[in-house]
């Protein structure tokens, strides 16, 4: 019942996410499912590290000469500001102001679909231009697996975000629905620091060689 109480900005409170104990509890959760994402991805790294070099055919471009920073940092500011805009959003959530917080939310959404027609139009770009397939090595299989499910992740959280965004469109903040907003910009955010190593990992690392 306290889940559907009416509130105004003056009596919502300040940390609206976790003002339950079904929220607290969504909160740990996330923290727990979290640890296992964060490993998965850590073993993703650890293969690419280690495949990163593995191109038999010497006419095969390598990292230095297949990456282009441009578009790489292109897609990096789209992601970095999608997790300022949602950041902004959360602001709007913590402040009862449900319209900015959907209307910060949106922009969150259109910047990663920025990102991800951007990834799609790189890979398109490496098969077409160098032949750097899934299959084309070693290192063409850790590069794609790991920027791939990266790539999916993006999807999924923009997936779970835009159901939020409609499923409570006219529903407004409750303190039912306000943990789910705060966790799925929290996976936004973890999505956005993976892309850093990537960007720094992969890409960086690739072209200093």
């Amino acid at each position: 019942m306290e889940a559907e109480q009416k509130f105004t900005p003056q009596t919502w409170p300040e940390l609206p996410e976790k003002a339950t104990i079904e929220g607290k509890n969504k909160f740990l959760g996330f923290w727990l499912f979290l640890g296992g994402e964060t490993v998965m991805f850590a073993s993703l790294f650890a293969t690419y590290i280690a495949l990163k070099d593995k191109v038999p055919n010497p006419n095969q471009a390598h990292a230095k000469e297949l990456f282009e920073l441009p578009l790489v940092f292109t897609m990096t500011m789209l992601l970095l500001t999608s997790s300022l805009t949602s950041v902004y959003a959360i602001y709007h959530m913590r402040n009862y102001n449900f319209k900015r917080m959907q209307a910060w939310l949106f922009i969150t959404v259109l910047l990663g679909i920025g990102f991800l027609v951007a990834e799609i139009y790189e890979f398109n770009h490496y098969v077409h231009e160098f032949h750097h397939t899934f299959t084309s090595s070693a290192f063409g299989s850790a590069f794609y697996t790991l920027t791939g499910f990266h790539g999916a992740h993006v999807t999924f959280g923009l997936l779970w975000i835009l159901t939020l965004m409609i499923r409570n469109a006219k529903r407004g903040l409750t303190l039912y629905n306000a943990p789910k907003f705060y966790v799925a910009s929290l996976y936004w955010h973890f999505i956005d620091v993976v892309w850093v190593f990537i960007f720094t990992v992969v890409y960086l690392m690739g072209k200093v060689g």
